[in-house]
């Protein structure tokens, strides 16, 4: 063997050592000192950058190891670019985590070609919350009830064909059979709100009861809106008298879509890592984003913030939700695609 050769293979195996003795770090010896990067799957300024910013306020004390972490915003697509990112690009190593909107692990589902991710191959974290979404309509709509909703039509304000509410629009105009006219243009929810105000719409198809309470308490208190239906992986406490979408149905095949459909309400605000990362590391970050959800003092700081922190679920609770939402039957992710997509 030449010296070149010799030299090229001690450095090699330097590499390959140090490699390994990386993987076989513990986690507090690993983190110690280190970086973590949290990449916020939105532009800075919106409920999911509050809420990222919180916990990374917070995180740091329950990772063994306590290392710094900085939060990083990566916004576009709708979530997708930054979903794209974190299965690709990001370090697989630990030392990256990211939060992304609930409805980007199931884009591959609906059958956006953009996202070229395995939903079910992230290492899911937890959320610090799930999502109930409300039909919301202005108090001076023809509508009062359910039964109203099914035979006065009414327009109702999203950003676009294919958004999030007029997917949930369709979805219970064909499953409820509620005749919902959806109006498209509004840039985001606060805008069809505001329309709402002035008399464009009758109301929004899927607010957050979260939402109406943190930046319209004065419609609730005073009566200023009615509230129709409420729909997603449970009844909201807080509204024992508003019908819940599920108790209406009497298809299974409608109960069994409604499931399927209502899986990005049910993982809430979901954080995560990029697949690859070494299951010890894994275990050690699911861990500290439970204990992060119990801590009083980051609950302090989310309620001061109206950031909804009440319904804390596990990562492996968000797993088993999104790989049970992938092995629903064909004809029902047909059925999904066509409701999504319009």
């Amino acid at each position: 063997m030449s010296i070149h050769h010799f030299l090229s293979f001690g450095v090699a195996a330097a590499v390959l050592a140090s490699a390994a003795g990386a993987q076989a770090q513990a986690p507090a010896e690993f983190y110690k000192g280190k970086t973590v990067t949290m990449v916020i799957g939105s532009a800075p300024g919106g409920g999911y950058d509050a809420l990222g910013r919180a916990v990374a306020r917070h995180l740091p004390k329950h990772i063994p190891g306590n290392p710094t972490l900085v939060p990083q915003n990566m916004s576009g697509a709708g979530g997708i670019i930054p979903g794209n990112h974190l299965y690709r690009a990001a370090a697989k190593d630990g030392t990256v985590i990211g939060t992304v909107n609930n409805t980007v692990p199931f884009e591959p589902m609906f059958g956006t070609k953009e996202a070229t991710y395995d939903a079910t191959q992230f290492n899911w974290l937890g959320t610090p919350s799930v999502e109930i979404g409300l039909v919301a309509l202005w108090n001076t709509s023809k509508v009062n009830n359910i039964d109203d909703l099914r035979k006065i039509e009414i327009n109702v304000g999203a950003s676009g064909a294919n958004s999030t509410p007029s997917f949930y629009a369709r979805l219970l105009n064909e499953t409820l059979g509620a005749k919902m006219k959806i109006v498209v243009g509004y840039p985001g929810q606060n805008e069809a709100f505001l329309a709402m105000e002035r008399g464009e719409l009758d109301g929004y198809p899927s607010t957050f009861y979260s939402a109406l309470t943190s930046t319209r308490p004065e419609w609730l208190r005073d009566k200023k809106v009615k509230l129709i239906v409420q729909y997603g992986p449970m009844k909201l406490a807080a509204l024992p008298d508003v019908p819940f979408a599920p108790d209406l149905l009497t298809k299974d095949e409608d109960k069994a879509l409604l499931n399927v459909a209502f899986a990005p309400l049910a993982i809430g605000r979901p954080f995560l890592m990029p697949p690859g990362v070494p299951a010890d590391r894994v275990a050690a970050m699911r861990k500290a984003f439970e204990d992060v959800f119990k801590d009083p003092e980051f609950i302090a700081e989310a309620n001061k913030l109206q950031l909804s922190v009440d319904t804390p679920r596990t990562g492996e609770q968000l797993q088993k939700e999104i790989e049970t939402a992938y092995k629903a039957p064909p004809e029902l992710l047909a059925r999904l695609r066509r409701l999504a997509q319009q």
